[in-house]
């Protein structure tokens, strides 16, 4: 058949792409287009091979197995077809399994059943020679391309490179149309609008009664660790007498047969689901108002559910910023009675209970609450909240300046 199939080695073409043009092979440290790449890779083939493309098979890992926010993108883009290998964590890095067989499967299998004249490889795995020489027998012409080297040295296995019969390099200029190197400015996501009051929020003391409690658990042989707020809204780890309770802590505190002087009648937790108290006299749980606040799954119909999953799967990038945002606008749009975001506006920094739940398992769909060392990373939680209350803030400041 006188088509072309393109076999690409993600986990190669943006590690060197990093390389490249980061310094560092991490693809943390660069942005993808991958609409504009597909892109590209297609024209470039088409042109090297002088071919029609059949399709491009894009191999990567993912932990489990389970498609990233990236895979669920890629994956209904025309002509594309993703399979992917696992990614395990060994000695504090991650690395794929089954990336190179599936694809010398593939090219193998292609080979076999002329279902093209020319595959491209984006590769530079020498575990592939083997597929690579079989393809060549059952006469497919192998053209190799490599991503340029940031020190201008191969890439590639040397084996793989004498055994093909065209190489192309994909060089600086090709590779910058889809992908940018991120600049590290220190911080997980933009900062919500400014809000004095959550200096104040994150520095609130201990309520004496939280830390009588504390102190008898510390007399008794069973410190708790705790997480203090510091003037400039960082937090840091210390002891209970000096700090706030974790989560693990509460739960001690509320156990049943727990004393009521051990519980703060008159404190609650910062933020929905996080470390610390704050007073809030006279408030023990949500009031009804609160409570009641309707969840995104109550505001929304089915074919409204259906639209929100294919955003989902095609222009949510997954980052905890980006998906805090998309969330709440979701969430404003469909709201009937307005004067719910002006009262939910007013509880910030705290996210309802329900709406808080609901906004984290949404997050969990793009990969973001994966545990890490059996820790829940509050790092992607904080940012996805402050995309939410980037969003809510807008339109429930623009209310209130209307109800005046």
């Amino acid at each position: 058949m006188d088509r072309c199939i393109v076999l690409v080695d993600a986990g190669y073409l943006l590690g060197a792409a990093a390389s490249l043009l980061a310094g560092e092979p991490s693809r943390s440290r660069i942005t993808v287009d991958h609409t504009a790449l597909i892109q590209a890779l297609r024209v470039r083939a088409e042109s090297d091979t002088e071919r029609p493309l059949l399709r491009i098979y894009w191999f990567d890992g993912a932990p489990d197995r389970v498609p990233q926010p990236e895979h669920r993108r890629l994956r209904v883009m025309p002509r594309v077809t993703v399979r992917l290998g696992a990614l395990t964590r060994s000695d504090g890095r991650w690395a794929q399994k089954g990336v190179d067989a599936a694809m010398h499967a593939e090219l193998t299998e292609l080979a076999r059943n002329r279902a093209c004249s020319d595959v491209v490889l984006v590769t530079g795995d020498g575990d592939l020679l083997p597929g690579m020489m079989a393809a060549k027998e059952h006469g497919v012409a192998v053209h190799l391309w490599a991503v340029q080297a940031a020190d201008g040295d191969y890439n590639q296995s040397e084996d793989l490179v004498a055994e093909a019969d065209e190489r192309r390099v994909l060089d600086r200029a090709w590779i910058t149309q889809a992908v940018r190197a991120k600049e590290l400015t220190g911080v997980c996501a933009p900062p919500p609008a400014p809000r004095p009051e959550i200096a104040a929020i994150l520095s609130a003391p201990l309520p004496e009664s939280a830390l009588a409690a504390a102190e008898r658990q510390d007399e008794q042989g069973a410190p708790p660790q705790a997480v203090a707020g510091t003037e400039n809204g960082t937090q840091e780890r210390a002891g209970a007498h000096k700090g706030v309770p974790t989560p693990k802590d509460l739960a001690a505190l509320r156990a049943p047969g727990a004393q009521p002087a051990q519980q703060p009648a008159t404190a609650t937790l910062r933020w929905s689901s996080d470390k610390g108290w704050v007073d809030r006299p006279g408030v023990v749980a949500e009031p009804p108002e609160v409570a009641s606040m309707p969840t995104l799954a109550q505001l929304t119909t089915a074919e409204q559910r259906w639209a929100d999953r294919e955003e989902d799967i095609t222009t949510v990038g997954g980052d905890p910023y980006e998906v805090g945002q998309v969330f709440a606008r979701r969430w404003i749009s469909r709201l009937g009675d307005q004067s719910q975001l002006q009262r939910l506006s007013q509880l910030y920094p705290r996210i309802p209970h329900r709406i808080d739940g609901e906004l984290l398992r949404y997050a969990a769909r793009f990969g973001l609450l994966a545990h890490k060392d059996d820790q829940i990373d509050e790092h992607d939680r904080y940012a996805i909240r402050a995309g939410f209350w980037r969003e809510i803030d807008v339109p429930a400041a623009a209310e209130s300046v209307t109800g005046e």
